[in-house]
């Protein structure tokens, strides 16, 4: 990243994060006796995008440090590079546990594991449910965007405003479980605000596939065309590229005299709410670093099992982020790096910084968090379903449903096929 600050800062926090997350279980001990090796090879957005590939690299140097491994990184500059950087980390025979990172390596990860049945490999996004030697590691982003979705709904109507956006990434299956979901949070968004206040609201979601991971430059201008039709909140699902969303946000808000939002920007993958404070009103944590950790500790813990881990809300897997958690990792930081994002934001102390985290959340009214944490209630009991788009078709269906309910029954429908 051009800005080496944000990513070190980034690893600190999320670093922290790991360590005290519940999901993360087990108690390690100060001198661990396993030894072994474990590898993370990186798809083209690589390192410093402070969401993806960096929850994957934190929770693999967490195990690593947990578990005294010693931990290989590789860099794929093209597609090209997948299969090469997959092979020969397998025909050296050191790794216990091989790990790509994204659902674009599924076909090397495959053919790999074909050549090499005594490797273990992990992949994350990917599925591939039939070899013993491979777990996908796989998210309900789907649930966690249908949060986002409602949040952004709810304050699109109560401010009378009739759009909200989503700037994206590639147009891959693992977006359209995050569109897909985003789109039902709203629409049960505008039924749950004409049951509250018996008026109806047709609010229009606008979606931009940016083409790329790693360009914030696409997902600034994606951003500012939203925000130049009336998109009211802006959830970012682009990995590096969606930093340029929080840029045209601010830059937004700047040119109307105002420091903080409305209009919003939405964070993804990690609790990016930090990065700017008044801009981002929440993030959807996709807990990426759990997953990595959970299948290197199986390996280690020689339970060990091809097939598909699949984490949602139940498992906490996804979910918003709160401004307690942004607090208690901000706390654990070393001071130098405190101070150096202090800095960075023009705030003197870090009671400035939780007043303002804490004055962005109270521009939302409470009955809308409220909203929120029923609506999540109700997917965890199973008492509604979240359509999972992961093929064009599926996507297109649920973007010419009218209805969450309509949503609701591809989601039974697609469940029972």
């Amino acid at each position: 990243m051009k800005n080496r600050g944000l990513t070190v800062l980034l690893v600190g926090i999320l670093l922290f994060s790991v360590a005290v997350s519940g999901c993360i279980g087990g108690e390690t001990t100060s001198t661990p006796q396993y030894e072994g090796k474990i590898a993370l090879v990186y798809d083209v957005g690589g390192r410093g995008d402070l969401s993806f590939n960096d929850m994957a690299y934190l929770g693999a140097s967490k195990a690593a440090k947990d578990f005294n491994l010693e931990l290989k990184e590789v860099q794929s500059n093209s597609e090209s590079d997948y299969l090469p950087n997959l092979r020969s980390l397998a025909q050296k025979g050191d790794y216990d546990l091989i790990i790509a990172v994204g659902f674009m390596m599924e076909d090397a990860v495959k053919q790999v594991a074909e050549e090499f049945p005594d490797q273990k490999f992990a992949i994350v996004d990917g599925y591939i449910p039939d070899k013993p030697n491979v777990v996908s590691i796989i998210f309900k982003e789907n649930e966690g965007s249908a949060l986002i979705g409602a949040l952004a709904g709810l304050i699109a109507a109560n401010d009378g405003k009739d759009k909200v956006g989503a700037v994206l990434g590639v147009e891959i299956p693992p977006l359209y479980k995050f569109e897909g979901g985003y789109m039902f949070g709203v629409a049960w968004a505008e039924d749950y605000y004409k049951q509250k206040t018996g008026k109806d609201v047709d609010i229009k979601v606008l979606y931009t596939y940016t083409g790329a991971f790693n360009d914030p430059a696409k997902g600034k201008t994606a951003a500012q065309a939203q925000l130049g039709q009336g998109a009211w909140v802006i959830y970012q699902i682009a990995g590096a590229t969606g930093l340029g969303v929080f840029d045209a946000v601010y830059e937004y808000l700047q040119s109307q005299g105002k420091d903080m939002g409305p209009p919003f920007a939405v964070g993804v993958d990690s609790a990016q709410d930090w990065i700017k404070p008044g801009v981002i009103i929440a993030s959807m944590m996709k807990r990426v670093d759990v997953g990595v950790y959970k299948a290197v500790e199986s390996v280690v813990k020689g339970t060990w099992k091809g097939g598909v881990m699949e984490l949602g809300l139940k498992e906490d897997g996804v979910g918003v982020s709160s401004i307690d958690d942004v607090k208690e990792m901000f706390n654990s930081l070393p001071e130098d790096a405190k101070e150096q994002k202090l800095k960075e934001l023009g705030l003197n102390s870090e009671d400035e910084l939780f007043a303002k985290l804490e004055e962005t959340r109270n521009q939302v009214p409470d009955w809308i968090w409220q909203a929120v944490s029923e609506l999540e209630e109700k997917i965890k009991s199973g008492e509604i379903k979240v359509p999972m788009a992961t093929t064009k078709d599926q996507i297109e269906a649920i973007r010419n449903a009218e209805t969450w309910q309509e949503m609701e029954e591809l989601a039974k429908e697609w469940e029972s096929s």
